[in-house]
């Protein structure tokens, strides 16, 4: 096959204004260069990122637009130069395609913090000028660098998630040294990147305990996804039982949260990670450097829950020198270093496979946190 077949007709679905609506849509890839790679799309993973651009949430989408960047596949052709893959390898594709690779964290093999800033898979601006389109289409032409294999015998539909959800948590995990076994590890939230934070803690051997507002999710989170411990976070005193209790904490809830309270679960130097997007992170810089949590005079306290200003008055609660750390998805090298550690160790994402025409009421469903626990969509069966 010539490069130039590439740019045969490539169908997608697409997103034409704010509305955020789907429909079928046909468009030409770039030629497949020296060092790309072109890969069928088997499957594309669905993330809450999809509905951002798709409704233009954040002000800057292009239409239009064909979202999806948890994407996984075979290959069908490869450049000339391509010295990792072959036709056939089985290969995913993540949440950025290209980047400047001289910088500082391109050569540490942390593409998506690149200087010049990485470029998105979907609604970006690619090498060649044009807008990078997604994973909800038939093929893809990726920089082999981008690509990353699928282990052998690892499901390629359960491998879609790990492109995103899966490194998203997996990174700062690695980075804040979570994988001690024996340490003790809080999930805030229970959706698609918290079900696979609960995985990997599992696998680390860390003891896991999620946080939720709904009891619902109780029996799942114990029974299903293996955690040690389930509380319910509006529980002041299931809350205030926990101080001092726990190592690490990843908040995986794009909702608000009493940042002063889970900043008292903490031990000495805990860790609270940050993966959702809050409105707004609030809490004392005090319970940071000291760990007290600080009574505040009068005309503040009322800022304070009921457990903050209990805990208030026990000095007993002393246990300073704590982080409040942010992270988003990860480099090459321990994007790869993930799916590796997912096939070793039999981790999968929990997931609901749909075709591409039911992608509307998949995103609406997302939207309601109606999924357990990631939409995958059968990209290759489907699609037409």
């Amino acid at each position: 096959m010539t490069s130039a077949s590439a740019n045969e007709n490539c169908l997608g679905w697409a997103a034409r204004d704010p509305s955020g609506v789907l429909s079928p849509y046909e468009f030409n890839r770039r030629a497949v260069s020296s060092d790309d790679v072109l890969l069928d799309i088997a499957f594309c993973g669905m993330c809450f990122a999809d509905v951002l651009w798709t409704r233009n949430i954040l002000g800057t989408s292009k239409y239009p637009l064909v979202p999806g960047h948890e994407i996984t596949g075979i290959v069908r052709e490869v450049g000339t130069d391509v010295k990792h893959f072959k036709v056939g390898d089985l290969v995913g594709v993540g949440t950025y395609v290209n980047s400047c690779r001289e910088c500082e964290y391109c050569c540490d093999e942390l593409e998506v913090h690149c200087s010049e800033g990485a470029i998105n898979t979907f609604d970006g601006i690619d090498v060649d000028g044009t807008v990078t389109k997604g994973g909800y289409s038939s093929y893809i032409v990726v920089n082999e660098r981008y690509c990353f294999r699928i282990p052998e015998n690892y499901p390629l539909a359960s491998a879609a998630p790990l492109l995103c959800a899966g490194i998203t948590v997996y990174t700062p995990m690695i980075r804040h040294n979570m994988n001690q076994p024996g340490k003790s590890l809080g999930v805030v939230g229970l959706g698609g990147l918290g079900h696979l934070a609960v995985k990997f803690g599992k696998a680390f051997g860390l003891k896991v305990t999620v946080f939720s507002t709904s009891i619902s999710k109780r029996e799942e989170a114990i029974n299903v996804l293996g955690a040690d411990k389930f509380v319910i976070s509006s529980d002041e005193q299931q809350m205030m039982a926990l101080s001092k209790s726990f190592d690490f904490i990843i908040n995986t809830a794009s909702g608000d949260i009493p940042f002063d309270t889970y900043l008292s679960l903490l031990k000495t130097a805990g860790v609270l990670v940050l993966v959702g997007f809050p409105s707004e992170v609030k809490f004392i810089p005090g319970n940071l450097i000291l760990g007290i949590i600080f009574y505040i005079c009068s005309q503040f306290e009322a800022r304070l829950c009921s457990i903050c200003r209990t805990l208030a008055k026990n000095e007993s609660f002393l246990a300073g020198m704590k982080s409040i750390v942010g992270s988003v998805t990860g480099g090459t090298k321990q994007t790869q270093e993930m799916l590796d550690f997912c096939a070793s160790h039999k981790i999968y994402p929990e997931i609901e496979i749909v075709p591409i025409q039911y992608v509307n009421e998949a995103l609406e469903r997302l939207m309601k946190k109606d999924v357990k626990y990631r939409f995958v969509i059968d990209v290759a069966n489907s699609i037409k």
